[in-house]
């Protein structure tokens, strides 16, 4: 069982992936994708290239916080760096789904905040979109709203997704619910 985890930014959803990893399942997060992309030396050159050298801090490592500053204001920079990125988080989500499957894993948990923006939600099993309140998740993660924008409004993955968890209670609450699930998706 393959199952896709999403939500907007402050929803709860790296939670919830530690929460499965807790209960059994094999994990991935494209958030960690994606920081690892960075540290790659054909990546950090695009980026440098495309964006130039104020997204390079003076280490030489990516400022993802300069690049989301260009992209959450710029669609265009936005398609321009998912791109580059989602055809290497695809690979790296390949390969680690054909490990996992080949070591016996009976729960894969994928959290990919974009999965259905990125049009890949045909690969997982089933979907659980973890939600919360807009001002809850901006309380969470303040400046989240710039991203919240350019992401699938919360509504919209809940209708498309074949679990819905709203994330407005406490940790415990989050792990008793995902270890519910778990143990649906393994009976």
């Amino acid at each position: 069982m393959i199952l896709g985890l999403t939500g907007g930014i402050g929803s709860g959803k790296s939670e919830a992936l530690r929460a499965f990893g807790r209960h059994g399942a094999a994990t991935l997060s494209s958030d960690e994708g994606v920081r690892r992309l960075y540290t790659r030396e054909p990546v950090k050159a695009a980026v440098r290239e495309h964006f130039g050298p104020r997204v390079i801090t003076a280490d030489g490592e990516v400022d993802r916080a300069a690049i989301g500053a260009i992209v959450f204001s710029d669609a265009s920079e936005l398609r321009w760096l998912e791109g580059l990125l989602l055809p290497l988080l695809a690979q790296e989500f390949a390969a680690w789904r054909d490990r996992q499957i080949g070591a016996g894993a009976r729960l894969l948990v994928h959290e990919a905040p974009t999965l259905f923006e990125a049009g890949v939600d045909g690969r997982y099993d089933a979907i659980l979109t973890v939600t919360a309140p807009a001002d809850t998740r901006e309380a969470r993660r303040p400046g989240a709203r710039r991203q919240m924008a350019h992401q699938l409004p919360e509504d919209e993955k809940a209708a498309r997704s074949d679990y819905v968890y709203e994330n407005t209670g406490t940790l415990d609450d989050l792990d008793r619910y995902v270890a519910e699930l778990a143990g649906q998706l393994t009976g």
